[in-house]
């Protein structure tokens, strides 16, 4: 009788241990993210640093300003939001600038042409232009559509797909590294890193339509894609129809590492000595030359400021 008691319970134990077993995840199916659990949701409006060097600061939702809604970024040291089309570097709307000197300018170019906004000798940045003929005006309403960057032997685009009417709740962005397209997932602080020696990355800084690319040492963009909303083209009179909402970039550049001879749109007014061409003061500045920043295409490097690859030496 004692045997048999002991034999039954050998064999519950055997049983509940097999059921423990089944019921564990695999490792495949662990390593799996559930569809049924949302990503993070951006807040509209919010921004957050990301940067784990200000613990202080790090991952704390802060809302946009009210004049810049929804382009805004936090500024980590600080710990404060700032419309990023107002410092340095950016590059936003009908083409208005913020140059190294920190002087706004605007720089109208052409619809349908690349220029070049910044020309090194290890990195130049062409902007595609979008826009359309003013019926009143002489000159075209444009905004920078795409931006392409040459450095080292590498390409990197972003751009703003084409839309008729806006969702933000849509990406409309369009990513590739050496013609290859990269994609990433629909959440904020998903991210792509190379695998060449010199760390490239591009991640979200929400759900969908912003992205920082970085090549460390060399630049880092911040971009957002954004349309011209119905009230932008009353005021502007930029007569926009529903058949192209003229989704563009709102971009805010950082360089790391520029010599004193960089040109282009914006990369002139990095140098040191540098006295802006357009005439700072007025309502509207206005930089001139179009002809000198014309690019065959968005990877060309053919522009007449050109300095790619030109290794010029200052004594």
């Amino acid at each position: 009788m004692l045997k048999k008691l002991n034999l039954f319970g050998v064999l519950v134990l055997a049983i509940f241990t097999i059921l423990i077993i089944l019921c564990l995840p695999s490792s495949s199916s662990a390593a799996a993210p559930d569809k049924n659990i949302p990503p993070v949701v951006t807040p509209r409006g919010r921004v957050r640093c990301r940067s784990s060097q200000y613990k202080g600061c790090h991952l704390l939702w802060q809302r946009c300003p009210s004049t810049c809604p929804t382009t805004c970024v936090v500024d980590c040291a600080t710990c404060k939001p700032v419309c990023g089309c107002n410092y340095p570097g950016a590059v936003c709307q009908d083409p208005r600038f913020v140059g190294g000197d920190g002087n706004i300018f605007h720089f109208h170019g052409r619809k349908d042409r690349d220029f070049c906004l910044v020309s090194d000798d290890n990195l130049h940045i062409n902007g595609h232009f979008i826009g359309k003929r003013s019926p009143i005006m002489t000159r075209d309403f444009t905004w920078v559509q795409s931006i392409g960057i040459i450095f080292n032997n590498h390409k990197l685009l972003i751009a703003a797909k084409t839309a008729a009417k806006w969702d933000d709740n849509i990406d409309h962005i369009n990513i590739s590294f050496d013609h290859n397209p990269i994609s990433l997932p629909t959440h904020e602080g998903s991210m792509w890193q190379s695998r060449i020696g010199t760390l490239v990355s591009v991640s979200r800084t929400r759900n969908t339509n912003a992205v920082v690319a970085e090549v460390a040492g060399s630049f880092r963009v911040s971009a957002i894609v954004v349309p011209i909303t119905k009230e932008e083209s009353k005021v502007h009179g930029y007569n926009i129809t529903d058949e192209n909402c003229f989704a563009h970039l709102e971009l805010g550049f950082k360089f790391y590492n520029i010599s004193d001879m960089v040109d282009g749109v914006l990369g002139q007014t990095y140098r040191k000595n540098y006295v802006s061409k357009a005439k700072i003061g007025a309502k509207m500045p206005v930089l001139g030359g179009a002809h000198k920043f014309v690019s065959s295409n968005i990877f060309a490097t053919d522009c007449l400021a050109s300095r790619f690859g030109k290794n010029v030496v200052l004594k």
